[in-house]
């Protein structure tokens, strides 16, 4: 009996610790971390604008510069060169809501965060910039089809 209950508790143990520890998803405590809640910075790519030229990035930090190339889904040009649906943009994680109900939002890549980027335009995400530790208010204001990657949003600064 004894050795059942080790056996038993070993199992439990394992299972709690593989199901715990997610490093594309955050969860909770903002204590922290730095709240931009500034005035609304608006930011828009056109259809067919040239990703690489400075005026169709958000450069909002110097690790996170959000663009998106004509078609697909945005990416951070600072850490890559093009989107890649699992894990673009690179150094950011997404959740639905807002801002004030911070510490009860789920954080992943944006895809997953998110789901169809079509989908969530008009609605409240918070960005979370990982390496800055920072988290942002962000409501996508447009979202082009059809290989045009134009793209629109509004976010909160520092």
């Amino acid at each position: 009996m004894k050795k059942l209950l080790i056996i038993l508790s070993s199992t439990l143990l394992i299972i709690s610790i593989s199901c715990s520890s997610d490093d594309d998803e955050i969860v909770g405590d903002t204590s922290s971390s730095n709240i931009w809640n500034g005035p609304i910075i608006q930011f828009s790519k056109e259809d067919g604008a040239d990703f690489t030229q400075e005026s169709n990035q958000d450069r909002i930090t110097p690790n996170v510069w959000i663009t998106r190339g004509n078609g697909g889904q945005i990416f951070n040009i600072a850490k890559e060169d093009s989107a890649d649906k699992g894990d673009s943009p690179v150094g950011t994680l997404w959740a639905k809501g807002n801002i004030e109900n911070i510490d009860n939002l789920t954080f992943k890549p944006f895809r997953l965060g998110v789901g169809q980027p079509k989908a969530v335009v008009g609605s409240d995400l918070v960005l979370y910039l990982v390496n800055d530790n920072i988290y942002i208010s962000v409501k996508f204001t447009s979202w082009s089809q059809g290989q045009k990657g134009g793209f629109a949003y509004e976010r909160s600064s520092e």
